[in-house]
């Protein structure tokens, strides 16, 4: 195993052990050396921000075997440039780009690369912020698979899926809304924060479909004009409801069982929202290695263990660069998917497509479809947007053959 563990001290990494060849040279790790960090029992019942920084970081370049279902190697033997990642995460390690807590990598389905720094844990989900969107998304594609919606269904009238809905009661143009738009972020809603706050003071009368009548009773007319982008906006809690309407039982139990469970993923934290449906934009927790696996699902068409769960048409349109982001802060190259952001990333002079899940603070599942790549990392910063030109610069290269 190649393994390090570095301080956590600002602008001063302290290198306790190193295998030849990397950072000035140095014998090959005793194979004793610490395994990954574990949290605690009680630590695993804190809330995430609860869970104590780490006195040092730690960088594997062979990880261990864990039985949960993904595949391990060892970066540069089986991709990679060593070097020039363990620099990375020692720059990371030493807080030089924010606050970040794990960043691995797999390449041609094998884990190469893993480490964790400050609250990251081996065994302890993490925040997933609006990564949660493309979880949510990957969700519908599983709906998809299974035949409780069609490809067809994408660009009918959401409301159509929605049986207890009073159709008499709704905004003009309620119609326009389809899956389509709202996986786009261009559902169109116009409900005031005044009228949601309003909302939010009955929860029990907005539980289930009942949420969605009292958005689109109060909404403003849904217009062609009004259907553009715009980030968050209720869109990912009007495709959960389509989701808990049309799978056998609940939307929770059809996530447990027929998604996450398929890639034998069991120890995450998925909250509920205000109209008891699970979460579809935020609140969610799970591990990295986990998070990889979701990422490894989309690099390999929809298939996992050679079951087809989603289908690759679906994938390929939810992670393509459909619509244009509006924020001011927005790179201008990113596009958006079903939920998925979509950028090209430059290497040595070619382009190379990438789809991502992104959340704030860093939490990201990073595809990168021509490298068989993909990448996570989770953090808590507040300035998130450095990271990824420093792994365009340093982790990419290594895998271009």
């Amino acid at each position: 195993m190649k393994r390090f563990l570095l301080s956590v001290v600002p602008l001063s990494v302290v290198l306790i052990a190193c295998c030849g060849g990397v950072a000035g040279g140095g014998s090959p790790q005793n194979e004793e050396a610490p395994g990954a960090p574990e949290g605690t029992a009680e630590q695993a019942g804190l809330s995430w921000r609860d869970i104590p920084v780490l006195d040092q970081a730690f960088i594997d370049t062979a990880p261990a075997e864990r039985n949960d279902g993904l595949v391990v190697g060892t970066l540069g033997a089986d991709g990679g440039d060593e070097a020039m990642v363990v620099q990375l995460a020692t720059e990371i390690g030493d807080g030089r780009y924010g606050n970040y807590d794990s960043f691995l990598i797999t390449h041609k389905g094998k884990l190469v690369f893993e480490s964790y720094y400050r609250r990251g844990r081996i065994n302890l989900p993490h925040s997933q912020a609006s990564a949660t969107k493309g979880h949510t998304a990957l969700i519908l594609g599983r709906a998809l698979q299974l035949g409780y919606l069609s490809m067809d269904d994408l660009d009918k009238p959401l409301i159509g899926f929605l049986d207890d809905l009073d159709e008499t009661k709704l905004v003009a143009g309620a119609e326009k809304i389809t899956l389509h738009k709202a996986l786009t972020m261009q559902g169109g809603l116009s409900v005031s924060d005044e009228t949601w706050q309003e909302l939010r003071q009955n929860p029990d009368a907005i539980k289930g479909q009942l949420f969605i009548q009292a958005l689109l009773e109060r909404s403003g007319p849904i217009t062609d004009e009004a259907q553009t982008y715009l980030y968050g906006n209720f869109n990912p809690m009007l495709v959960m409801a389509v989701i808990d309407a049309v799978v056998p039982g609940t939307a929770r139990d059809f996530i447990k069982d027929e998604v996450l469970g398929k890639l034998g993923i069991t120890d995450y934290r998925w909250r509920d929202h205000i109209s008891g449906l699970p979460e579809a934009g935020w609140r969610v927790r799970m591990m990295s290695r986990d998070m990889l696996k979701l990422g490894l699902l989309v690099l390999n068409e929809g298939k996992w263990n050679g079951e087809q769960l989603i289908p690759a048409a679906y994938l390929e349109k939810a992670t393509s660069g459909l619509v244009k982001p509006t924020q001011d802060w927005m790179p201008d190259e990113y596009r958006y998917g079903y939920f998925w952001y979509h950028a090209p990333l430059s290497v040595g002079g070619d382009t190379y497509d990438a789809s991502f899940a992104w959340g704030g603070g860093g939490q990201r599942v990073i595809v990168v479809d021509d490298l068989d790549l993909t990448m996570v990392i989770t953090g808590h910063d507040r300035e998130d947007d450095t990271i990824m030109a420093q792994i365009i610069e340093k982790v990419l290269p290594g895998f271009v053959e």
